[in-house]
């Protein structure tokens, strides 16, 4: 296979902008699918769950490998609800290029920004598609503005729509001056469209429009300054090498559109993911550390090069866990043995499979760049490196966020309390952000997450799935506690006994931080009073008791520890009893900082027509919301805010009540802030 005719590309996008009909699309063109699912009918390939079928939402990534056009293409549809947001990010950890979709209506909303954040976490070069213009009220210059303004980012069109609204059409290609028209009456499968001459209604604003693009890409691409500037003819293929080189280089993203519902627009959207998205070749070499001596070493995407790969997600299966992978150098053969380089562990590949949805193709080797699965391994979670033997390498691991809701479940009988134990660990192990514990002081299963809907998917997917009937409490949030003033604290752990007794004592600084880590810890033991063995433990009994909890029992966050001063004794001190030392210092130093303790705050996004606004910006503010942006969206009117999580349960009921079911709101993580004393004594 030809690196550099392969593209990895996922589809991101806010929910309900057309990731998952842009992605059937995508399926039929290329020939993978034979019949063109729709998501409203429950049809729809990529959306192969159950649940994702009964509620016309995306809920997992599904990841696809077609062609096109002699190019390989592996393809992954992602969700857009806040809920899923980890299947957007290790999705577009692995992956080399994306596509953006945007309402032509809707534009930039809110998760749409959450997804360009993930994406320049990860220095993805994109191409926007601006969907839905045949919708009333779709408007592509809006869109393309509301890119360039909140998103950060320098959005150059390289089409213009044909049409608007009902009389949407097809595009005009500003690259080769063109109109792909498409013709609703002779093709509804959108597969021709015909090539013409640019109608004369149209002529003067794609002219115009062309010269803005071609003047966009002389301010970003060097070569192309000088050419521009001299007034030197530029050619159709010189503009298409600098879209890409821009692309590539996240100088700008080109803008394209279409209506993936009504099949317009996609054909040439597929070409451009071939002409200006990166191939493994176009991206960096993929750096690491060596395991055993932490140092940085890099492998280049090639097949010849040792073999590295990342596995970014689990699925659960019958014949045994599912692990894809993402391979970024060398190749893997079926039954190899590897190790897995973060727990030095041995692992055997012991099939390989090329996905469809939930459908998939045996294959015997995985080369540099491909997307994959794989059966037989043992120890490997989502994040963990898999590589040579002989060359070890530890990759960039996922960040997961933390979640933000809780609720205790437990089994209907004593006879399925084994098996709820199982599924969850199962669903556990798939889902990163999904989080099982025991309470140690009820006995209860506490089961945590990204959200409600999240938490109910997972209860259903139990029920259907794997036929275990629990039941489940009310949705808890998950508080957190911090600190008010710095306090010095000694922290003793002395026990004698017949034998060895125990002896760890030690000084601690504790403040009020905000760093990189929940907790930040700081060695300034000098003269060795303390051996660097113990320090470790030191630091482990802090970290332990900080994540468990002190007053309320949620864990600490923005503090920093630093170890000051301590005493050893020759005979009796150990790594147990200076990690205790540490545990009794942190609690006595809460307690004489004062206890705060943080509420998760939710940004808040309210789209309502306009009759209802009063009645839903008084009800919201009986949920302790503050108001931060009222504007409007079409004609709908757009409030923004933050509120506590604390008060949105059933929420969406509400608001379907208030507005007669045409408000909509999207929630995400944004902060915690502490909490007003009447929810502290109601928690505590």
């Amino acid at each position: 296979m030809n690196i550099e005719k392969m593209r990895n590309f996922g589809i991101a996008a806010h929910i309900d902008a057309g990731k998952t009909t842009t992605s059937e699309r995508i399926l039929y063109y290329t020939g993978k699918s034979y019949k063109m699912g729709e998501v409203h009918e429950g049809t729809a390939t990529m959306d192969w769950m159950e649940e994702e079928q009964k509620r016309g939402i995306t809920i997992t990534a599904a990841a696809t490998t077609c062609s096109w056009n002699d190019y390989h293409i592996n393809l992954i549809d992602t969700p857009g609800h806040v809920d899923f947001t980890i299947e957007v990010e290790r999705s577009l950890r692995v992956l080399d290029g994306a596509i953006c979709v945007f309402c032509g209506v809707g534009g930039v909303e809110a998760q749409s920004e959450t997804v360009w954040r993930q994406a320049d976490r990860y220095d993805v070069p994109r191409i926007c598609f601006v969907n839905k213009m045949d919708r009333v009220g779709a408007d592509f210059d809006k869109v393309v503005g509301e890119i360039n303004e909140r998103l950060g980012m320098k959005a150059i069109p390289i089409q213009l729509p044909l049409g608007r609204e009902q009389g949407f059409k097809g595009v005009i290609d500003l690259v080769n001056m063109k109109a792909m028209v498409y013709s609703d009456d002779v093709d509804k499968l959108g597969v021709n469209f015909s090539v013409e001459e640019i109608p004369e209604e149209y002529k003067d604003k794609a002219v115009a429009q062309r010269e803005k693009m071609i003047e966009g890409l002389a301010e970003q691409i060097d070569w192309l300054t000088e050419k521009f500037l001299n007034g030197e003819t530029i050619t159709n293929e010189e503009i298409k090498k600098a879209i890409r080189e821009g692309t590539i280089s996240l100088k700008f993203v080109p803008v394209m559109c279409g209506s993936a519902f009504k099949k317009k627009g996609i054909q040439p959207l597929l070409d451009a993911v071939c002409e200006y998205l990166p191939s493994p070749l176009d991206r960096k070499s993929i750096v690491g550390t060596n395991p055993d001596t932490d140092e940085e070493i890099s492998r280049k995407p090639l097949p010849a090069e040792p073999f590295s790969a990342l596995a970014f997600k689990i699925a659960s299966d019958k014949h045994g866990d599912l692990t894809f992978i993402r391979v970024y150098s060398g190749k893997i053969n079926a039954g190899a043995r590897v190790i897995n380089s973060g727990k030095d562990k041995k692992e055997l590949i012991s099939r390989i499979y090329k996905m469809h949805a939930n459908t998939r193709e045996q294959v015997e080797m995985l080369s540099a760049g491909d997307i994959g699965a794989v059966i037989g391994l043992k120890y490997t979670v989502t994040g963990d490196t898999l590589c040579d033997a002989d060359n070890p390498i530890v990759l960039e691991k996922i960040e997961f966020p933390d979640t933000v809701i809780s609720m205790a479940i437990e089994p209907k009988t004593d006879a399925e309390k084994e098996k709820l134990g199982v599924v969850l660990s199962k669903l556990a192990k798939e889902d990163p952000t999904f989080k099982v514990r025991m309470d140690q002081e009820t006995g209860q299963m506490i089961i945590s997450g990204m959200g409600e809907l999240h938490l109910e998917v997972i209860k259903n997917r139990m029920l259907s799935e794997y036929k275990v009937d629990a039941n489940v409490g009310a949705p808890k949030v998950s508080y957190r506690e911090t600190i008010g003033k710095k306090v010095e604290v000694e922290g003793k752990f002395i026990q004698q006994t017949g034998g060895h007794g125990q002896y760890g004592h030690v000084w601690i600084t504790l403040e009020p931080f905000k760093g990189e880590e929940a907790v930040e810890f700081e060695d300034a033991i000098v003269g060795g009073k303390i051996p660097k063995q113990y320090i470790r433990s030191v630091e482990k009994g802090i970290r332990e008791t900080a994540a468990t909890g002190v007053a309320g029992g949620y864990p600490l966050i923005d503090i920093k520890v630093t170890l000051t001063d301590g005493s050893t004794h020759p005979v009796d001190s150990s790594d147990l009893a200076f990690y205790t030392a540490a545990s009794i210092a942190l609690r006595k130093g809460v307690e004489m900082a004062k206890s705060i303790l943080l509420e998760p705050i939710m940004s808040l996004e309210i789209a309502v027509p306009e009759q209802y606004m009063g009645d839903v910006i008084s009800e919201i503010h009986s949920r302790r919301a503050s108001i931060n942006e009222m504007g409007s969206r079409g004609n709908l009117r757009i409030i923004k805010g933050d509120v506590p999580l604390a008060e949105m349960f059933g929420y969406s009921t509400v608001l379907r009540s208030i507005t007669q079911g045409r408000g909509t709101f999207t929630m995400e993580p944004l902060e915690y802030r502490p909490a007003p004393a009447k929810v502290f004594s109601s928690v505590a």
